[in-house]
């Protein structure tokens, strides 16, 4: 379950001042706009109804949390439809991955590709990390599969860091499809600087997608899974998915 401590804390805070201007006042109010106005960058429209009577939904990127109406609580946590077993929060998450990635240009990311792909994920990789070159070095059988990889650079390091180097030296190649494979292979690659690299974009939005580690794939459908998975089980929970499952 994925931590939602920064906009608890935005929305405690709101709290807070909401209570210390006085409750009439915000009796009187719109839930929404008197929250809304204590939260910075938040607008009464980003809090969204939910089926549950006074809760408010509060999502930023694939953060969601939710505020009651009067403005006491703060929770931070899975909301869940009980018929369906759906859980209604992971896919408002789904939904902001998704449209978080469809603004990134695929021109951005180095991308391998069968001729006829059946599936399309997104990694987010490590030239260095050890499970991010042993998903590399199965790439013909993700192809093989019918899977297409995009990868988004996300050097674990941080900026200003041999790893971080390396991502811009495989940008900066003049194939770099080639250039990557040879990187996580631990070869050296040279040492080239250009302008217009995407890592520092790709490694803030690592971020605000709540990257623990690497290699971070994103499926099909906004579904999120840590770690490396071999091209069988990857296939599988893809499938899983597309299914409804």
């Amino acid at each position: 379950m994925r931590a939602f401590t920064s906009l608890v804390t935005l929305a405690l805070a709101a709290v807070a001042v909401l209570f210390g201007a006085g409750s009439a006042r915000a009796a009187d109010a719109d839930p929404r706009a008197v929250i809304a106005a204590k939260i910075p960058g938040v607008k009464a429209e980003d809090l969204k109804s939910t089926p549950i009577n006074g809760i408010y939904e509060l999502a930023r990127g694939t953060d969601v949390a939710y505020v009651s109406s009067d403005g006491k609580y703060a929770i931070a946590g899975d909301l869940y439809n009980i018929a369906s077993n759906n859980n209604m929060t992971e896919a408002r998450r789904r939904d902001a991955r998704l449209k978080l990635l469809a603004a990134v240009p695929e021109s951005e990311m180095v991308v391998f590709s069968p001729k006829n792909p059946k599936y399309t994920v997104t990694v987010f990789t490590d030239v260095d990390c050890q499970y991010c070159r042993k998903l590399h070095s199965q790439i013909a059988d993700y192809e093989r599969l019918g899977i297409r990889v995009r990868y988004l650079f996300y050097p674990r390091t941080g900026p200003d860091t041999p790893s971080w180097k390396k991502a811009d030296e495989v940008w900066c190649s003049g194939n770099r499809a080639e250039a990557l494979t040879r990187a996580k292979r631990g070869e050296s690659l040279p040492d080239k600087t250009c302008t217009g690299s995407p890592v520092a974009r790709h490694y803030a939005l690592g971020q605000e997608f709540g990257l623990q580690g690497t290699p971070a794939i994103v499926l099909p459908d906004g579904e999120f899974l840590s770690g490396y998975l071999p091209p069988e089980m990857l296939m599988q929970q893809i499938q899983a998915g597309s299914h409804g499952g």
